[in-house]
């Protein structure tokens, strides 16, 4: 399976531009050379012709003081005009009867392939070998031979070699001198877009889950020209966190006066509860003769008052816990509130088993005892309500790393998936895995989890069939 590079746009755009420049490089230095090399030949092409037509139109007396056999062979390449390294061949009944290179003044024997016999007038380029590659033409001796007269295309072909080095030089001079440039010009101009990244990471980083009206950052004036791409980007940006901050102000205005009204309407419920309370129990101790039935009205009545009593406490304490109303900020070892808390737990679930573990030394903390050990109360009464008798519930109390942790383990059947998520909402209720045989308002947890919050702290959970486990961590309290 193939990988894709990851890169960043400024490389991106980089590299594009010094590939779009090396491959037009490569495109026009291919023409240009081609092109020249064209020319090149053609100049070789009339000098091979003319050299030729000085060939064809030599002497038919060989000059004085050749050699024999030169002056009747090839005596054509020293006649006046013949460049040096000229070569020539004698054609005789279609097959090279003779060939040699001028060379010193002199001719120089060489061997000829037999492709040289078929050279016609126009040029045309025959390989010899060692001697390399030349451009060939032939004309008619008035003797009836046929005069092959050749030049050397080394000349061509080291011009050509200096042209490309050439290009090349100049091509990677230009590839480097445009990622040098194109890095500086383009890195300015994506700066922009590095601006708006950071406007969204530090609104991403702000705590919006909380609710509260927050003023969030935006991208700066310079950044939201309407007349360039990245500006329209910054100026859409900058809209949408206004609108996202007027939702979160009219959230939290809605919020905070939902939590004034419930902690209005808790604080003015108090008063009548603890009247019916009062006058339920008033007539259940009156001594006037009742029925069996309102026996059990006035009972009840005391019962579901003293549970709503609960509810609107527990709703009092969140309302407050969410208006940000300081605790009590005490030193205080945790390790008494656990066993007191045990204790009440033991007291009112005596068929469970209820075990604990504490450590060595004082598990100190900062905080409001009354609230940590409703927090205790809380998770152990979870743990009590929600499993069978003969349940081992294990509190264990450890201090490391700055840290002190509860956790309250209990080996029943467990939470449901899909409600472990949510086991911290207000009102949150089990399935029937874990359902409540007791009355409960479903805001124990939540309680646990706006305490803990409140002391700086946090809790969790983690639950499998035969193991739930709570875990309450608070910071330790800093050395004396």
């Amino acid at each position: 399976m193939s990988r894709r590079i990851s890169m960043s746009l400024e490389t991106k755009l980089v590299v594009s531009s010094i590939a779009l420049l090396a491959v037009v490089s490569a495109v026009i230095a291919t023409a240009t050379t081609l092109l020249f090399e064209d020319f090149l030949t053609d100049r070789l092409d009339i000098q091979v012709s003319s050299a030729a037509r000085r060939s064809a139109g030599a002497s038919a007396e060989p000059p004085a003081g050749l050699a024999p056999e030169a002056a009747r062979e090839v005596w054509f390449l020293l006649s006046p005009g013949q460049a040096e390294g000229t070569f020539g061949a004698r054609v005789r009944l279609g097959r090279v009867h003779r060939a040699a290179v001028l060379s010193g003044g002199t001719v120089r024997d060489v061997p000829a392939p037999p492709k040289v016999a078929a050279v016609t007038g126009r040029p045309v380029t025959v390989d010899l070998g060692r001697l390399g590659a030349y451009r060939m033409a032939s004309r008619p001796a008035p003797d009836g031979d046929v005069l092959v007269t050749g030049l050397p295309l080394n000349g061509v072909e080291s011009t050509l070699t200096r042209l490309v080095m050439v290009e090349a030089a100049v091509t990677l001079a230009g590839v480097a001198l445009t990622a040098a440039a194109g890095t500086l010009l383009v890195r300015h101009a994506v700066r922009p877009l590095g601006r708006l990244a950071a406007t969204a990471a530090r609104v991403s980083e702000l705590p919006l889950a909380t609710g509260d009206a927050v003023r969030l950052a935006r991208v700066p004036e310079p950044d939201t020209d309407p007349r360039t791409e990245i500006g329209q980007v910054g100026g859409a940006l900058n809209r949408m966190l206004g609108h996202v901050e007027t939702a979160f102000a009219v959230r939290h205005e809605s919020e905070t006066r939902l939590r004034r009204f419930i902690a209005d309407a808790s604080h003015e419920l108090r008063t009548p509860l603890a009247s019916i309370v009062g006058y339920a129990e008033l007539t259940r101790r009156s001594g006037e003769p009742h029925g069996p039935q309102t026996t059990h009205a006035l009972g009840r009545i005391s019962s579901e008052a003293g549970r709503m009593t609960t509810l609107v406490e527990d709703l009092l304490l969140l309302a407050r816990l969410d208006a940000g109303r300081p605790l009590e900020r005490v030193e205080l070892d945790l390790s008494p509130l656990v066993v007191t808390a045990v204790g009440d737990a033991y007291a009112a679930a005596p068929r469970h088993r209820w075990l604990v573990s504490l450590p060595d030394q004082p598990a100190l903390v900062v905080g409001d005892a009354d609230r940590l050990h409703q927090v205790l109360t809380n998770l152990l009464a979870n743990a009590r309500t929600h499993t069978p008798p003969g349940t081992t519930v294990t509190t264990t109390v450890l201090a490391d790393g700055g840290e002190v942790r509860v956790r309250v383990a209990d080996d029943g059947p467990g939470i449901a998936p899909h409600v472990l998520p949510h086991v911290f909402g207000r009102f949150a209720r089990g399935d029937g895995s874990r359902s409540r045989r007791a009355g409960g308002s479903g805001l124990g947890l939540a309680i646990v989890s706006a305490v803990a919050a409140a002391h700086e702290g946090r809790v969790e959970v983690a639950s499998v069939p035969g193991s739930t486990v709570f875990t309450l961590t608070l910071p330790a309290a800093a050395p004396a």
